[in-house]
């Protein structure tokens, strides 16, 4: 998949790597020349174009026309706004993602601008530490159809209600289900006669409800009372 990432901080920089890690073909636009001789030095030169992020002419260079994403991560809202306007009305981009640096400015990103997924990094940073304070040591991995499911990890506690216990004679929550246990550093497909043990490392999809519910079998007893 072709992938332009506008924006060559650290964010964009960071997301051009993830994405050529994972065999998509990539263009990183900027218009610093610190920061595209820094872009040089980290990834594949020719992947690099320096230009004004928000110039038709320099997203054509970077053959915006057959791109299928376009990320828009600069540290400026504005910038991002008219980048993600010209993608889907000019260039018909069709899948749009934008960073929003101020979240009193998050209410404008919206798909009438062209975005079809705001990232606002300081909403995100406030809903983890939230959920990782009320969920223990449950961890969120990722977050599916725009937060309404969730992919957790959660490390079972020694006194856990579930250690001992088979999977299909624990009383899961609904909308939930146990994906994957890492046992000693082994993968395990879960099955009905699955005994947790304790320090399995379990991954479950689950919405939030069943998070919360999930934890009280797997956590720490006193957390839970």
């Amino acid at each position: 998949m072709y992938v332009i990432v506008v924006g060559g901080g650290k964010v964009g920089s960071h997301l051009a790597s993830l994405l050529l890690k994972g065999s998509h073909e990539v263009k990183i636009v900027d218009d610093r020349p610190e920061v595209i001789a820094r872009l040089k030095q980290e990834l594949p030169s020719a992947l690099v174009l320096e230009g004004k992020v928000s110039s038709p002419t320099v997203l054509e260079a970077a053959e915006i026309r057959r791109a299928r994403v376009l990320a828009a991560v600069t540290a400026q809202d504005e910038a991002n706004l008219v980048i993600t306007t010209l993608a889907r009305f000019e260039f018909n981009v069709p899948r749009i993602i934008a960073r929003v640096n101020n979240p009193l400015n998050a209410w404008m990103f919206t798909p009438e601008m062209g975005v079809d997924v705001a990232l606002n990094q300081a909403d995100l940073i406030a809903k983890l530490v939230a959920e990782e304070m009320s969920l223990g040591d449950m961890m969120t991995l990722a977050k599916l159809r725009r937060g309404k499911f969730i992919l957790v990890e959660e490390k079972i506690y020694p006194r856990a209600k579930a250690v001992g216990i088979a999977l299909q004679d624990l009383d899961l929550p609904r909308n939930c289900t146990i994906s994957g246990i890492i046992r000693r550093g082994e993968m395990i497909l879960p099955r009905g006669t699955t005994v947790f043990e304790s320090e399995d490392e379990v991954l479950a999809l689950v919405d939030d409800q069943a998070a919360e519910e999930l934890a009280r079998l797997l956590g720490r007893p006193a957390d839970f009372k």
